[in-house]
């Protein structure tokens, strides 16, 4: 059943959150439906949270804490969940979805606006796309001139500004690469799937099944978009099957998943090994490199993210270093 979805940014008092979790609770009671809390970068600590709900889940009727969950991204960029089924946390790589995430549509989180403006500055940097106009940024992520301007500013030096007013990021000092990373669980989502039959070399028989359904909006990333970018990256065969699915709105459709394979389960668990990933691209221009036939490779920073995520950190740096090498000769 459809409900509502509030969103909360940099909440620093626990009697907020307190009468937020209540006001959900008493329009659940009213109109059961379901009823979802987004909270963007709270001000209060992880085991505050987790104390609040818990204190909810043991005052509410059951009937009304079913209908209740919280969305949690942090400053770090984790995002745990709240859920009806637990009076605690679940950790997470990436978003943690409702229920009804088998069926063909679901809800994602607010944007990150600010990743999606940064994450496009990369891409032009390391694809070599030269200067661009803020105004291109803007569009192509989706977002206010000032959402532009501050993550600009933020890059400071790394950004070289064009006498005719446009700009493009030159590097990415170390530090700053790492914290883009940190974030980009929470920015991007992450869905993760496991073979309920257990089949050997299921991320390769789905590649072949994809490459025949070529949904529409979905582009191959993770090791084979790595491969596609970098043929000499230092790994063998197809450990799972990375797809990054343009998403710019709140909804996305996946159904495609359940034609791939009707034995593919969402596993919530970041410890147990996924044969298929999907990364939802939230910025309007998609960045998918297109070919004449087959589906689109999905871009090199996408791609990037997908190995980290992935736990590749030896095979990321590789590729990183490879395009960085690409910028400067």
């Amino acid at each position: 059943m459809d409900g509502a979805t509030r969103t909360l940014h940099d909440v620093s008092a626990a009697r907020v959150l307190r009468s937020e979790i209540l006001a959900m609770a008493t329009a659940a009671a009213r109109s059961a439906q379901n009823e979802l809390l987004h909270l963007v970068h709270p001000r209060l600590s992880e085991g505050r949270i987790e104390k609040e709900w818990a204190a909810a889940a043991d005052a509410l009727r059951p009937d009304v804490l079913d209908r209740l969950s919280v969305q949690v991204v942090f400053p770090d960029g984790r995002t745990r969940h709240f859920g009806a089924r637990t009076r605690t946390a679940s950790p997470s790589n990436g978003v943690t979805l409702e229920p009804s995430v088998t069926e063909a549509g679901f809800r994602l989180p607010p944007r990150d606006l600010a990743f999606a403006v940064e994450k496009l500055l990369v891409w032009g940097w390391l694809t070599r796309k030269g200067p661009v106009s803020r105004k291109w940024v803007q569009d192509a992520a989706d977002c206010s001139y000032p959402t532009v301007a501050s993550v600009v500013g933020h890059l400071g030096s790394a950004i070289r500004r064009h006498s005719d007013r446009r700009i493009e990021l030159t590097h990415l000092p170390r530090a700053e690469w790492a914290r883009f990373i940190g974030v980009s669980s929470g920015a991007r989502c992450t869905l993760r799937y496991v073979d309920a039959s257990r089949q050997p070399g299921t991320a390769a028989t789905l590649l072949r099944r994809l490459r025949q359904a070529s949904p529409t909006g979905v582009a191959v990333g993770g090791v084979a978009g790595s491969l596609h970018y970098h043929s000499k990256l230092d790994i063998v065969g197809l450990p799972r099957l990375d797809l990054s699915v343009h998403a710019p709105g709140r909804a996305a459709d996946i159904d495609f998943v359940r034609r791939l394979d009707p034995a593919l389960k969402v596993v919530e668990d970041p410890a147990e090994p996924a044969v298929l990933a999907l990364h939802f691209v939230r910025h309007r221009e998609t960045l998918f490199e297109r070919r004449s036939r087959g589906l689109p490779w999905t871009d090199p920073v996408e791609c990037l993210l997908d190995l980290h995520e992935a736990g590749l950190q030896a095979q990321a740096s590789e590729l990183l270093e490879a395009f960085v090498h690409r910028v400067d000769t």
